[in-house]
């Protein structure tokens, strides 16, 4: 008589210190929580209903991520926003998919190919359409995520996954709907279309030069972003 077969393991349920880090991470990439401001963990607990022992523990974990910092003595206090690190961001972004874009080229199944630009022609109505910055960005990074899992590397896809959340704000204030949304459609085509090819030349330039930003652009968003938080908050 065979052994029966294992069961598969069921999926770790959801803790409390998960569900309290995904609400801060939210609301620090939301800057729900601004710039710089010190999180008192006191009266954070208090907003969150949650007791402080699990807090700290979610807090750490955001140090971790890039969305918080800590500085000894005096506690956690949400990231900056600034040009320069907007900038950094934004190369380790265009390092992510460009290494991964490589490695989708000798890797990617021709199949996974296509049924991205099948994606790619079933959104493009909605692009067309969308009258929400929100809707718009979370097409766009859908598209590079599923870009970015052609790679077959877990960690470059969870790095992604990282970075987007730390510029999510900046990119969904600085999204300009009146003259964005044909450009970006037609880039993600022709990033597709290097790829069909395995072309690695041709496609690492066409995702560079889609994704990277300039200084100039940086510093406007970031303004942009400052005037939306602060008025919010007015």
């Amino acid at each position: 008589m065979t052994d029966p077969a294992p069961k598969p393991e069921s999926p770790r349920p959801e803790s409390n210190v998960d569900r309290i880090t995904a609400q801060l991470r939210r609301m620090a990439a939301e800057f729900e929580i601004k710039p710089d401001e010190r999180i008192r963990e006191g009266d954070m607990a208090k907003r969150l209903s949650v007791s402080r022992t699990p807090l700290r523990e979610a807090l750490n974990r955001l140090v971790s991520e890039g969305f918080l910092t800590f500085t000894g003595g005096q506690g956690f206090f949400c990231r900056s926003l600034t040009p320069e690190r907007i900038l950094d961001l934004y190369e380790a972004r265009a390092a992510v998919e460009c290494e991964a874009m490589r490695l989708a080229i000798s890797r990617a199944p021709d199949a996974d190919i296509r049924a991205l630009k099948d994606e790619l022609d079933r959104t493009e109505p909605l692009y067309e359409t969308a009258t929400d910055r929100i809707a718009l960005l979370e097409m766009d990074e859908a598209f590079h995520m599923a870009l970015t899992r052609l790679s077959r590397n877990a960690e470059l896809t969870n790095m992604l996954d990282n970075i987007n959340g730390r510029i999510r704000y900046v990119r969904m204030i600085g999204l300009n709907m009146a003259r964005s949304d044909a450009r970006r459609l037609s880039a993600h085509r022709a990033i597709l279309d290097a790829l069909t090819d395995r072309d690695e030349a041709r496609a690492l330039a066409t995702l560079r030069a889609h994704i990277e930003l300039r200084k100039e652009d940086a510093t406007r968003a970031v303004r942009e972003a400052f005037s939306h938080i602060y008025v919010q908050a007015g």
